[in-house]
């Protein structure tokens, strides 16, 4: 079948991949020149080329003559020129849930699938390194292999992984969520639900959870965080619950180095040298695991050679005396647990930009951060999204910094923001990072932290 696949955006991407995988003819058409998009796009892009999709870029005013069927992304305005070209057609139009059960066909596999607004990333490592444990084959797939975790799986499809597993575990953000909505779940995870991304639904808290709550219908097995049973319980009566130190399915407890599982009539204990969140993610991966039939010894062996993942709270060695910790957090929640952990220290914070595909509340961070007695705080204007320089962002969060212990100092660019760290700072300090990019674009976010960090360790030492 012969398939134009409108734009070369997020959602585009993985259909024109896939279709050609399973030998459709494939035309992907853009107004942009490949030249305009990211790096990571433009290599994308150009593997779907080698592969044998037709690149039709940049093309203004693209004819559907000669198309059997057509993909249209759900930001594709209804006025927009071609969308009216294939509306008067006799074009099929292939649809986000015909798509999805296309791909759930090709993974033979049970799934798990994670989601939520905070920590889904970390509850899928976690998740994996306990199956992993139990002698399991884990395809796995998050934002640290690939933000946009829909190209991840359909890259594994591409490459054979969907066949040579025994189980996938997928974290699943509202994006990858939106485009494959019919998967068949064995468990699926809610890690909770926080006012972000509100940008991309309008505005509405009620979409965006509802966009979360289509991995609850598309799961055999439904656990969520406790904070969200009130949302959960309205459309899911069987579903299990997990939290730290309260009355639920799976309960975690705290102690010394330790972290203490209670779930039935069963409780354990796994030796635990991690810190601040993992903990509760920690519980959710177990509930997983347990719940699946993984044995507690494989639990209790993984946890105890737990040793974090990359930027989530990420010890990234000694510079000139200083210890540097990157950390990926950007909401209100998450900032407070890492900044709460280090509130006895000398700390210098370096932010980066706030706004990714969503637009945030600069200034919810600024009164945050105030209520920490922080040496300097030190806020980058470069949104990785636009590529464009945007001071106002940076000066948001800082006006509203009504500390006055705290220096303020707006820079460019987040290389320049680790650079004046060791400015501002003395052996002995802690030079922490916060902020959405890492998660974002986490290769080339802590590419230039670290360039940043080398030349200042050097210019200040």
């Amino acid at each position: 079948m012969n398939y134009l696949v409108v734009g070369a955006g997020n959602a585009s991407r993985p259909v024109a991949r896939l279709l050609n995988h399973l030998g459709h003819n494939v035309t992907v058409t853009d107004l942009k020149d490949i030249s305009e998009f990211k790096i990571e796009f433009q290599r994308s892009l150009i593997e779907m080329e080698k592969e044998g999709v037709t690149l039709d870029m940049p093309n203004k005013n693209p004819s559907v003559e000669g198309f059997d069927a057509a993909y249209l992304p759900p930001t594709l305005p209804e006025s927009a020129t071609i969308a009216q070209k294939i509306s008067e057609s006799n074009l099929k139009i292939l649809t986000n849930e015909e798509f999805s059960k296309m791909v759930n066909d090709l993974i033979p596999v049970d799934i798990i699938g994670i989601t939520g607004t905070m920590g889904k990333t970390t509850t899928t490592f976690i998740t994996t390194s306990l199956f992993k444990q139990a002698g399991y084959k884990v395809w796995a797939c998050s934002s640290l292999v690939n933000n946009l975790v829909s190209e991840a799986i359909i890259d594994g499809i591409v490459k054979g992984k969907s066949y040579d597993c025994d189980i996938a575990i997928f974290e699943l953000p509202h994006g990858t969520i939106g485009l494959l909505n019919k998967l068949n779940i064995k468990i699926g995870l809610l890690t909770n639900i926080a006012e972000d991304h509100l940008s991309e639904f309008g505005g509405s808290l009620e979409k965006y959870q509802q966009r979360k709550l289509i991995l609850q219908a598309m799961s055999e097995i439904f656990i969520s965080n406790n904070s969200c049973r009130d949302i959960i319980e309205n459309v899911r009566s069987d579903a299990l619950f997990y939290a730290l130190d309260e009355d639920v399915d799976f309960r975690g407890t705290v102690g010394n180095k330790s972290l203490t599982i209670t779930y039935a009539d069963n409780e354990f204990t796994a030796p635990f040298n991690m810190m601040s969140y993992f903990f509760e993610n920690s519980v959710a991966a177990s509930a997983v695991a347990l719940t699946y039939g993984v044995s507690e010894n494989d639990i209790i062996d993984a946890l105890t050679v737990f040793k974090g993942l990359p930027a989530h709270m990420e010890d990234v060695g000694d510079y000139n005396g200083r210890k540097v910790i990157l950390d990926s957090a950007f909401l209100y929640d998450g900032m407070k647990i890492t900044l709460d952990y280090f509130k006895d220290e000398s700390v210098v914070l370096f932010l980066d930009h706030f706004d990714t595909l969503s637009v945030r509340d600069k200034a919810e961070v600024g009164e945050l951060i105030s209520g920490y007695n922080l040496k300097v705080v030190i806020a980058s204007g470069f949104n990785e999204v636009t590529q464009c320089v945007e001071m106002e962002a940076a000066h948001e969060i800082l006006d509203a910094i009504t500390n006055p212990e705290i220096e303020k100092v707006a820079v460019e660019t987040i290389e320049k923001a680790a650079e004046l760290t060791f400015k501002y700072s003395q052996p002995g300090d802690i030079i922490l990072h916060m902020g959405p990019l890492i998660a974002y674009d986490r290769l080339t976010t802590v590419d230039k932290i670290t360039k940043g960090l080398e030349i200042g360790s050097k210019k200040y030492e």
